[in-house]
């Protein structure tokens, strides 16, 4: 049956271009909205800007200018980030809008006419030079605490007292200097605590599957709070000056901007449809029927910051705002985005800038890659490490599935004009295709994405060993053996295709390429294309570009030397600042690609007396590594010899060349270096597990 999708990602705020977590969130969503397309199911990804509240208001004042212009500034800036990284949202909109507009004074209303919103009178500080009531982070103190000055007016950042703002020392507003005012105001309420609340929420945070077991189990502990932690009712308005969506019985009164944010993603759906996109997309029902039809799912990508939001406020909106209006099914929450094991920060240079990225010229898919490979179904943090990156990217990418094309698609073209030749073992790669179809689709379906990739890599490994051990180069010099080559090379080529329909979620450029190129369709692949075996095949097109580790110095490079700090340190010098090796997980171990090499030439390195300058032959192409063996080995003993490297080593520029890698060798306290050296019978390119 083909699914009926609303997907939305987290509003960013449009008081700032994109950043690195924004990108890893929509990453996420966009390769679960290209897996529910390629099976036929239809899919309404939209997104929008956050644009109300006191923080663009007031950034729009300092710099002249209305917050609409500055708003509008901001939504000119993210074609490049959407396009740039392969995002395919249906729909981009506004919370500034006449859509939201509607909607959120529509719901207001009917929250109202059940007994949910109520006014009460509120005390808080109101700044007499700006003329306007401050929220907490536009008052600083003393704590009250520690005496730590120039606090927050909610908690100190020192000692972490939490506390109310009227409890600061000599508190003062942040906008302007002055001495706060206590100022009475009546405010709206959204009445939280309704016993008929608190069964819908319990309800609705039970429904097997609806959010992971983790964020289910917080939103029950705010719900089942007492005393201090007990349940609260929600502040949903704000007093003039404010940028926002007025209140409409409520002169000089507006919405808090967290009522219309999370109504912004029905504001982008009702745009979206009104635009005619939707009809486009195969839809012929309108925006209302669309919303409230039992057959459509709405679910929401977004990350644990916000939970509190989206779990208890937002499914009670909209279960008492009533029809067409209807619950999430799905509130899917990702942990954070950090750098080298820090959490990012500008002021320390450990951020990455998705547009400084593009602008190097940088593979987007690259990102795309690294970031599924990390992401998993729970709501535990992803770690970007540059030298991981560039391992990681080279090594699975380059290394392992553009690198089966490379090989086999040669000789296809130039001895059999492209034709595919299969003979009757074709069904054993038909059925490992389908076993790694399904499990592949239900690590996709389920977003553990790390999952999906190692099972894919490992297919990988499988068609370039089963490559490597039918010796299709030699088999190419025997005229007997032509009908052989043909086969050998056509079942890389299937084996070749059916990666590519399972990465196309993750890398829709490149497998689209591969799709229209080199197999021949009109149209981008779709899930069933992986069990159908290709007849012939085009000329074989460079696919991808390994990494430069120069490039990630670039991309820290300026972000680094502004804040006067030192880049992320590699892996490898991280590893040498610990004398106590850690323990580590085989996820951990597998990430080392290690394989089998023939030393085709060794020599001695004028102007050094540990190194050796090798040439090894990891059967598909050959590298230079740089190794410190020089006291143990004469170079003329090391020709023709097996032994084993690192293959996703990032390369190391030194004074006598690059390294592409690392032979492995034995020592300890005891004189003497021993080269590893594999059993015979391993062939080059094998790798070692």
């Amino acid at each position: 049956m083909t699914r009926k999708i609303f997907l939305t990602t987290a509003l960013p705020y449009a008081n700032g271009p994109f950043h690195i977590g924004h990108i890893m969130e929509y990453i996420q969503a966009d390769i679960w909205a290209r897996f529910q397309r390629m099976q036929g199911h239809e899919v309404h990804f939209v997104g929008a800007d956050d644009a109300h509240g006191a923080p663009i208001m007031l950034k729009a004042e300092a710099e002249g200018i209305t917050p609409r212009e500055l708003v509008a500034r901001i939504a000119a800036g993210r074609p490049q980030y959407l396009s740039g990284f392969h995002l395919s949202f249906d729909h981009w909109h506004s919370t500034d809008s006449p859509e939201n507009t509607q909607l959120s004074q529509a719901v207001y209303a009917r929250l109202k006419a059940a007994g949910l919103i109520y006014v009460k009178s509120v005390e808080q500080f109101y700044d007499p030079v700006k003329g306007m009531f401050l929220a907490d982070r536009y008052i600083k103190g003393e704590c009250p605490n520690c005496h730590s000055k120039d606090q927050y007016g909610d908690a100190c950042e020192v000692c972490g007292t939490v506390y109310a703002p009227t409890e600061l020392i000599n508190p003062h507003s942040a906008l302007s200097g002055a001495k706060p005012e206590l100022r009475s105001s009546d405010h709206f309420f959204f009445r939280l605590s309704d016993p008929k609340c608190v069964a819908f929420l319990k309800e609705w945070l039970d429904a097997p599957g609806r959010l992971q077991p983790q964020v289910a189990n917080k939103a029950r502990e705010w719900l089942s709070g007492t005393g201090d932690k007990a349940l609260g009712d929600w502040d949903i308005s704000r007093d003039a000056p404010y940028f926002g969506i007025p209140i409409p019985d409520a002169p000089g009164k507006y919405f808090y901007v967290w009522l219309d944010a999370p109504i912004g993603y029905l504001a982008a759906l009702k745009s979206y449809f009104d635009s005619g996109k939707a009809r486009m997309r195969g839809e012929r029902r309108s925006f209302e029927e669309f919303l409230g039809a039992a057959d459509s799912e709405q679910i929401h990508f977004i990350g644990k910051d916000i939970i509190y939001f989206h779990t208890l406020f937002w499914p009670a909106m909209l279960k008492f705002a009533g029809s067409p209006f209807k619950v999430p099914d799905h509130v899917y929450v990702h942990g954070f985005i950090n750098v080298s094991g820090e959490k990012m920060s500008k002021s320390r240079g450990t951020g990455i800038s998705p547009l400084r990225y593009l602008e190097l010229g940088m593979n987007s898919e690259w990102l795309r890659y690294y970031i599924a490979a990390k992401l998993n179904g729970s709501i535990e943090d992803m770690d970007f490490n540059p030298s991981d990156f560039v391992a990681r990217v080279n090594a699975d990418l380059i290394g392992k599935y553009v690198n089966i094309a490379s090989r086999a698609a040669n000789f296809i073209t130039r001895q059999f004009a492209g034709e595919l030749a299969f003979a009757a073992d074709i069904s054993t790669l038909t059925a490992a295709a389908q076993a790694l179809t399904a499990s592949v689709g239900d690590a996709y379906e389920t977003r553990e994405y790390g999952r999906a990739l190692r099972e894919i890599m490992t297919f990988a490994d499988s068609i370039n060993q089963n490559y490597d051990a039918a010796r299709p180069w030699v088999l190419a010099k025997d005229p007997a053996k032509v009908a052989e080559l043909q086969q050998v090379c056509s079942r890389a080529l299937f084996g070749f295709k059916v990666l590519s329909v399972l990465l196309a979620p993750v890398l829709p450029e490149l497998t689209t390429r591969a799709a229209t190129e080199l197999f021949g369709l009109d149209v981008p692949f779709t899930w069933a294309d992986a069990l159908v075996p290709p007849k012939s095949i085009g000329t074989y097109q460079h696919l991808m570009q390994r990494v430069d580790p120069k490039q990630l110095d670039a991309l820290f490079g300026a972000a680094t030397a502004a804040a006067g700090v030192a880049k992320p340190a590699p892996a490898k010098a991280a590893a040498r600042a610990n004398a106590t090796p850690a323990a580590l997980s085989i996820d951990e171990f597998k990430r080392v690609d290690l394989r089998v090499a023939r030393i085709v030439e060794a020599a001695v390195v004028e102007g050094s007396d540990k190194l050796l300058k090798l040439t090894l032959d990891l059967g598909t192409e050959q590298r230079t590594v740089f190794a410190g063996i020089k006291s143990a080995y004469d170079p003329a003993q090391l020709k023709g010899r097996l032994t084993v490297m690192v293959a996703n080593l990032a390369p190391r520029k030194m004074q006598f060349g690059v390294s592409e890698g690392m032979v492995l060798a034995a020592s300890n306290d005891a004189p003497g270096l021993f080269l590893l050296a594999p059993d015979s019978g391993a062939l080059p390119g094998m790798r070692v597990s």
